[in-house]
């Protein structure tokens, strides 16, 4: 790492993107997911002490209550990792320590059905694992998060799903939305379905969560903790739920703007999928990572007709489908800013503790 002469320091990173091949059974590749990514996992899961995470009970019974389907994959997964009391309440996603995020979604059913989305991130903290996997018996395709979970991906039936951080700074009693991401995709077969499930199940903070099924069926939900979901059809979303509501965390990410281009770019006359795709590519809508400590990592083309998904840079494109599904890797070398604690932006303070961007 090499000092900038500015308040941050910039270091060279290789982030290494993997396809992998999770299997029929939960047991398969996932233990080695956690194994390298636990150290990590268990300081973020730990960041404000050990009595501020739930129980393992407790996680259990919610687990139970909301998402039966997923037990038997959980019990599995905590058993091949060596059924740990912090290891089982980790992986349940109950209650986690919350982040807050950038990200842009859109859905397009024009001739195609298309969800696309651009995840933003600090690349450190990025899994960049694409996981192919049958559990539950539904086979799915999509980014890894925290081991059980999903940012985004795609089933079997052409269900594809994605989200968005929601631009709230309320955090109430709920999962981390990677799990009900999961959830959705193993339950669910359309657009209809996993509406219902997100209506239901208790988030921990506010996101927008894009669906796409291949009959051109396509909403955004916005699930929040604190009120009921709502439902867009406006086909965008960044970081907001309708109005902003969290001008500082707006202003840092841009969400406005980002918002305004995609809408643009929908609205359009004569716009294309790849057009549209190509907007994602473009500033403000791409965020580099340029020296910074965040940007965006990727963008994510996921096709309901495949199903498969495109991850696409903009000097490079990677598809991988769920049909014929063939692993690999792709290393992108990117100048990321290291700041010091005090250099990260924090918006906002909840409950008398401040809650960091990352």
């Amino acid at each position: 790492m090499a000092g900038s002469g500015s308040a941050h320091d910039v270091a060279e990173l290789d982030v290494v993107f993997h396809a992998v091949d999770g299997g029929d059974d939960v047991a398969s590749r996932a233990p080695e997911m956690f194994e390298v990514g636990w150290p990590a996992y268990r300081r973020w899961y730990l960041r404000d002490g050990e009595e501020a995470r739930p129980t393992y009970a407790e996680c259990h019974r919610q687990l139970r209550r909301h998402l039966p389907e997923l037990l038997p994959d959980y019990e599995r997964l905590v058993d091949a990792v060596g059924g740990g009391d912090l290891e089982a309440r980790f992986l349940s996603h109950w209650q986690p320590p919350p982040l807050f995020g950038a990200c842009s979604l859109a859905t397009w059913t024009n001739g195609s059905n298309l969800l696309v989305r651009n995840y933003d991130y600090p690349p450190q903290l990025c899994d960049a694992t694409l996981l192919a996997s049958r559990w539950g018996g539904t086979r799915v395709l999509g980014m890894s998060d925290c081991v059980l979970g999903l940012l985004d991906g795609v089933n079997e039936h052409g269900l594809s799903a994605a989200i968005a951080f929601g631009g709230r700074p309320v955090v109430g009693h709920g999962f981390g939305v990677g799990i009900i991401v999961r959830y959705v995709l193993q339950t669910a077969a359309d657009v209809g379905e996993a509406l219902a499930i997100l209506d239901r199940v208790p988030v921990q903070v506010s996101y927008n969560i894009a669906l796409v099924d291949c009959s051109g069926a396509a909403a955004i939900a916005y699930v929040a903790p604190d009120r009921a979901m709502a439902v867009s059809r406006l086909g965008v979303a960044g970081n907001r739920q309708g109005a902003t509501e969290w001008t500082e965390h707006a202003r840092f990410c841009a969400t406005e703007e980002r918002e305004a281009a995609l809408a643009a770019a929908m609205a359009e006359e004569g716009m294309t999928a790849s057009g549209l795709v190509a907007t994602f590519l473009r500033e403000p809508v791409y965020r580099p990572v340029d020296d910074a400590p965040w940007g965006t990592l990727y963008t994510g083309v996921y096709s309901c007709d495949l199903p498969s998904v495109d991850l696409v840079w903009p000097d490079e494109t990677w598809r991988i489908g769920l049909d014929g599904f063939v692993g690999g890797r792709r290393a992108r070398r990117l100048r990321v800013a290291v700041p010091p604690a005090e250099h990260i932006p924090v918006p906002a303070v909840a409950h008398g503790r401040p809650l960091l961007i990352v």
